[in-house]
């Protein structure tokens, strides 16, 4: 992956290329922005800059190193290059962290000594440089950020920490300081389009994913995919059945079926929330009586949306918001 292939960030990717160049790239970086605009391409395009042997400051992208940087093994898949390191919950098999259960909520401390307490003493294995890309890096738990606190402010030589970040608040304050944020912003709805083009995504479904991705390509990708719309659709049929059921049975359904992967049950709630704010844009043109309660509804998925994102139990919330739907007249 070059930075080339990166669109629609040209600050975020200018100021990369400027500071490899430079040969003054901070030991910590911190790229903040939203899922699916870039990020993750960035970390490995520079991760692959910074193990290249050819000498190019941006990574030749020819030599073996650099291909290795950006090649994925099957299982797990991370990269080839072991020199890059790639941070993730639930990325690795429990017995190799050393755990009797899998990581369902945070990247444990188990993860952080594992695979970067016991590498750092050492230098890299083939002496260019070191580079760990932490996936979602506000899933840290509390023990494994402030395990990583030192290393991130005294990394040793040629050793690089990418953490990647839609959620920076939700990082603890001295990993925070510790690190050089790069902002990335929403992509531009044309270089969406671009991309759905090349997907082979027809024109107006397109344009309808674009209208409902903020700037998201990932999201884009997911909500024109055939099988997670079909999930999308479910969700937010059953949702609004239940709103409308004359007891709790149907919405305590809806609250068992929610998916545990907290990204795919965000996806349906926004699903149900555009649902709610079309329901009430069109009621509202023709100054329908059900505007208002549909807007009213809407407000309470943003709020359950809000709460996801502070980690609580996906079970308790969808039914919290179940039962706030329901109380809604109209």
């Amino acid at each position: 992956m070059s930075f080339d292939a990166i669109q629609g960030q040209t600050a975020a990717i200018g100021t990369l290329t400027r500071i490899l160049r430079r040969g003054q790239v901070h030991h910590a970086l911190r790229f903040e922005g939203p899922d699916g605009v870039g990020k993750e391409m960035a970390a490995f395009a520079l991760a692959r800059a910074l193990v290249c042997t050819a000498g190019d400051p941006l990574g030749c992208g020819q030599c073996s190193a650099c291909q290795r940087a950006s090649s994925l093994c099957e299982s797990p898949p991370v990269p080839m290059h072991p020199d890059v390191v790639l941070i993730e919950r639930g990325l690795y098999p429990p017995e190799l962290l050393g755990r009797r259960s899998p990581e369902l909520q945070d990247i444990s401390v188990d993860q952080v000594r594992k695979l970067v307490l016991e590498r750092t003493p050492y230098p890299p294995h083939e002496g260019r440089a070191r580079v760990f890309i932490v996936r979602r890096a506000d899933e840290l738990s509390i023990s494994a950020a402030n395990s990583l606190l030192k290393t991130l402010e005294e990394p040793g030589h040629d050793t690089y920490f990418v953490l990647l970040t839609s959620r920076p608040a939700r990082l603890i304050d001295t990993v925070r300081s510790r690190s050089f944020r790069i902002r990335f912003a929403p992509l531009p709805d044309a270089v969406l389009l671009g991309i759905l083009e090349r997907h082979g995504i027809p024109q107006p479904q397109a344009q309808e994913a674009v209208a409902l991705a903020s700037g998201s390509a990932s999201l884009a990708l997911s909500i024109v995919d055939a099988d997670s719309a079909k999930r999308r659709q479910a969700f937010v049929d059953a949702a609004l059945r239940a709103i409308g059921a004359p007891d709790m049975v149907a919405a305590l359904d809806v609250a068992d079926a929610k998916s545990s992967d907290k990204r795919v049950l965000r996806e349906n709630l926004e699903a149900l929330a555009a649902r709610l704010a079309r329901a009430a844009r069109a009621d509202a043109l023709h100054d329908g009586p059900r505007a208002g309660p549909m807007a009213m509804r809407y407000q309470i998925v943003l709020q359950a949306m809000r709460e996801l994102e502070r980690n609580a139990s996906t079970s308790l919330l969808v039914e919290n918001m179940m039962l706030r739907l329901r109380a809604v007249a109209g």
